[in-house]
């Protein structure tokens, strides 16, 4: 397929499979303030980040003795979960707007995987927009990834067994979730959410999502995608230091429901919270070692 890009190097923010682990990124998503009579009955966590980590890259295979002068790489454009989980609970859709000499260069993905697969020979950049379900975000988050087809070192050999592979690694911060969304993705394994106080109820769940979750395993290329386990443990302290916050944010709320003249109550639950607390220091005190010992 001819398009009119020669061969380019990646940016500074992607890595090939054999680089460094990418620093972490945060986008912050954030609601519209044109929102309706509706939307502002909507209860919200003041002061409550929930994070999704993202990835977004590409693999490529050289085809060989297959190649030809249009047609030298299959490769596969995607967005992933951090650990490849399933982002459907929280990405609607996916949008890739390929370069204009392919037939129906805009390529709309409606379910998981976010992915898309073709063959070329040229690199170029690739456009991605995620649209989020209503109560995530009304904007789409624009993400832009360079098509890598060829070895960083282009005077070693391709082939066709060993796929160039560059990942970019990104953070969706969702600031002041609705109770509702919160009660949605707390246990899910793309999301990393902090723990709230004790006492503090949630609304029901309602189980209209009857869609199947993505098993990472059964991608066939989890085998290539890049290890961030040190983005994992930052995004690990980053939740501890969100608990220990909305701790304190909570406390006051939580208090107060019992000081009429229930001074006991009140009693156990600021040593219930005090203990709270300090378990999250604790937590990240150990964190913070394992991230330092690792590095």
């Amino acid at each position: 397929m001819p398009q009119n890009s020669s061969k380019k190097h990646a940016s500074n923010q992607q890595l090939d499979v054999t680089g460094p682990t990418p620093k972490s990124q945060r986008t912050k998503m954030v609601r519209s303030s044109d929102d309706s009579e509706k939307k502002n009955l909507v209860k919200k966590l003041k002061d409550v980040e929930i994070s999704v980590p993202i990835v977004y890259g590409n693999v490529a295979f050289w085809l060989g003795k297959k190649a030809s002068e249009y047609q030298s790489h299959r490769w596969t454009v995607y967005v992933r979960g951090a650990t490849n989980e399933d982002l459907s609970v929280v990405v609607k859709r996916a949008v890739f707007q390929l370069h204009s000499s392919f037939n129906n260069p805009m390529r709309v993905v409606e379910s998981p995987p976010f992915e898309l697969s073709e063959s070329g020979w040229g690199e170029f950049e690739i456009a991605i927009t995620l649209h989020f379900h209503n109560d995530v975000s009304e904007k789409p988050l624009h993400l832009y990834h360079h098509l890598k087809l060829y070895p960083e070192d282009e005077s070693g050999s391709m082939s066709v067994k060993k796929p160039v592979v560059v990942e970019s690694y990104d953070e969706i911060v969702l600031a002041e979730p609705s109770e509702g969304l919160f009660a949605r993705v707390q246990n899910h394994p793309a999301v990393v959410v902090p723990r709230l106080p004790a006492g503090f109820s949630l609304p029901p769940v309602e189980d209209a999502d009857k869609r199947k979750r993505i098993d990472p395993k059964d991608n066939p290329l989890t085998q290539w995608f890049t290890n961030f386990s040190e983005a994992d443990e930052l995004l690990k302290l980053a939740a501890a230091r969100q608990q220990m916050l909305t701790a304190w944010r909570y406390w006051p709320v939580l208090s107060a429901t019992y000081a009429k003249g229930f001074v006991k109550e009140k009693i156990e639950l600021t040593c219930s919270l005090m203990a709270f607390s300090f378990s999250l220091l604790l937590d990240l005190n150990s964190l913070t070692d394992d991230v330092v010992a690792a590095s």
